[in-house]
């Protein structure tokens, strides 16, 4: 069994017994782990449970007897360092403070991971799949290229629906939009309300073409089921608004004989940074930086409008039966004054500060036990779909394809362990670095027992305590908030290798120190527990750009353009 060594980071004595401890537990998790995974020296073995626990579900508001209604709310770019509740630590002059008082009234989720961009994060929050079932390991879906969320996959709106929810979805798509069939409102939402496309102006709705430039489309649509409906009457508005407008209207015209879905996927805190003047006021006399400050003003306004959210399901009388979910969707933007700190890195890296989320579960559904509680329980994007469908609605995941997502309800509302003990962060084979260094050759060469994968590839994995990266994935820097005066740390690990990185997460959080040269039995197991992904993996799909997506074939409209 290995032993942990961590002396090129000088730790104190309980570091260094308690790592041995974190790497005694991750060898019993990795070999013997029931119902989830084995690893061993000769194979790589997957388990995973399969099947329902009808028995288990959460119960109705008191004298309601119906389904609970579901709110997710997904911001994007949302910094991990850029809501109040973290902010007030790192000091970043952020506040959120109605934001705040909801994730205090419930559960916040401090080990909760998302991916490191836009499109895979929601793939994977609509399906409970890992990215490398779906072709989408690589990047995102842009506006022109012919690809979608695969229309195999069984989506979380569509189970819902099967138990008698109604569904709408509002803000931001960014799972494709080429065929008809990728919409929404194809893909088992009643209702949606807003951009097909991955962002573009906050207040005019337009966004240009990725290889003309000068070439832009109107991207804002009113659908249904029966109808596809483009409109540009709202321009002017500024999208946090008109979205939280909208989710209003929604909730106020719901019938009231039936439970409700409503998916909320904020264009805030996108780029271009654009805000309006009285957000940016709040930030006057703490934030100089124009562009932070106006980002700044961004988040405020998501803070605005969850208050505005919640006092609507207040006032309608349907808070006390609705379970309240809030998400980040991906790391805050490095270049667009997103700030993770004191993690390391951001969006479209798989260092920690692209994928550990911010999140929280609230509502008074939750048992008063664990309202006003942390977990730090190892929660996925990927759990939701079985979590909400299973024990949130009463459903069952039957005639899905196999989940890598987790029912985790008992683990956010009993306190009890989390059913996960890893995740798989991404593989992309298409994103490797040029060479190895010669440290990361010997490392290799020094390596016991065999494996095929390719650490040049990107590529990162999380088992318990550990996680592992390959290639360029974790070469991300720290930054800290321009209104902070604090001091990045020094790096505390000189020589260590750039292509293969080891880090113990529970105790390192900020990736500062490289333990892979002294911790060579775990790189291999991880390494076979990559190269398992890599095997079960669906080619990438990533197609070039079609001129039919021209939205000056189309109206002026972003719009599907395969049918």
């Amino acid at each position: 069994m290995a032993i942990v060594r961590l002396v090129s980071c000088q730790p104190s004595k309980f570091l260094i017994l308690a790592s041995i401890a974190a790497a005694v537990a991750l060898l019993l998790v990795l070999q013997i782990s029931p119902g989830h995974l084995r690893i061993e020296t000769d194979s790589v073995l997957y388990y995973k449970p399969r099947g329902d626990d009808p028995k288990h579900f959460l119960p109705t508001a008191e004298g309601t007897g119906q389904k609970p209604n579901i709110v997710f709310l997904l911001v994007d770019d949302l910094g991990y360092n850029d809501v109040g509740y973290h902010a007030k630590n790192g000091k970043s002059a952020i506040r959120t403070p109605n934001i705040d008082e909801l994730a205090e009234q419930g559960v916040k989720l401090e080990n909760y991971y998302v991916q490191p961009l836009c499109s895979p994060t929601r793939s994977q929050l609509m399906t409970g799949r890992y990215q490398i079932r779906m072709g989408i390991q690589h990047y995102l879906f842009e506006h022109s290229r012919p690809q979608c969320l695969p229309l195999d996959e069984v989506t979380l709106p569509t189970k819902l629906k099967e138990v008698g929810y109604s569904t709408h979805a509002i803000g931001k798509w960014h799972l494709g939009f080429c065929h008809r069939a990728c919409l929404p409102t194809s893909r088992g939402f009643d209702t949606f309300f807003g951009l097909y496309t991955g962002g573009g102006d906050h207040w005019y709705y337009n966004r240009s073409m990725e290889s003309h430039r000068h070439v832009s489309g109107h991207d804002l649509h009113d659908d249904t089921t029966e109808e596809l409906k483009n409109v540009r009457q709202y321009d002017g508005i500024y999208s946090a608004e008109l979205f939280t407008s909208r989710a209003q209207k929604i909730i106020k015209q719901h019938r009231r004989d039936r439970p409700f879905f409503l998916y909320l996927a904020y264009k805030n805190v996108h780029f271009p940074i654009q805000a309006p003047q009285r957000y940016k006021n709040l930030y006057q006399d703490s934030i100089s930086a124009n562009h932070r400050r106006t980002y700044a003003g961004m988040v405020s306004a998501v803070d605005e409008s969850v208050r505005n959210l919640t006092r609507t399901l207040k006032e309608e009388g349907v808070w006390d039966n609705t379970i309240v979910i809030f998400s980040s969707d991906n790391g805050g933007s490095l270049t667009s004054q997103g700030n993770n700190w004191p993690l390391r890195g951001g969006k479209k890296n798989l260092n920690e500060g692209g994928v550990r989320a911010v999140g929280f579960v609230s509502g008074p559904l939750l048992p008063k036990a664990v309202q006003g509680t942390v977990n730090a329980e190892l929660i996925h994007v990927s759990d939701w779909l079985p979590t909400l469908v299973r024990s949130v609605a009463g459903g069952h995941t039957n005639n899905t394809k196999p989940l890598d997502g987790y029912d985790v309800w008992k683990t956010i509302s009993e306190r009890a362990a989390s059913p996960r003990t890893e995740i798989l962060h991404n593989i992309d084979p298409m994103q490797d670095y040029e060479s190895l260094s010669l440290e990361d050759q010997a490392l290799l060469t020094s390596l016991a027992g065999d494996h095929n994968f390719d650490p040049g590839i990107c590529a990162a994995i999380r088992v318990g305590d550990w996680k592992l990266l390959t290639g360029a994935s974790g070469s991300s820097k720290w930054r800290r908030p321009p209104e902070s005066p604090d001091v990045i740390p020094a790096k505390t690990c000189p020589g260590s290798s750039n292509a293969i990185q080891l880090y113990n997460i529970r105790y390192d959080p900020r990736e500062t120190c490289n333990v892979a040269r002294d911790n060579k039995e775990i790189v291999l197991k991880l390494l076979q527990r990559l190269q398992y992904y890599q095997s079960v993996s669906v080619p990438v799909d990533f197609p070039a750009t079609d001129e039919r997506a021209n939205p000056q074939l189309h109206g002026g409209f972003w719009m599907p353009y395969l049918d």
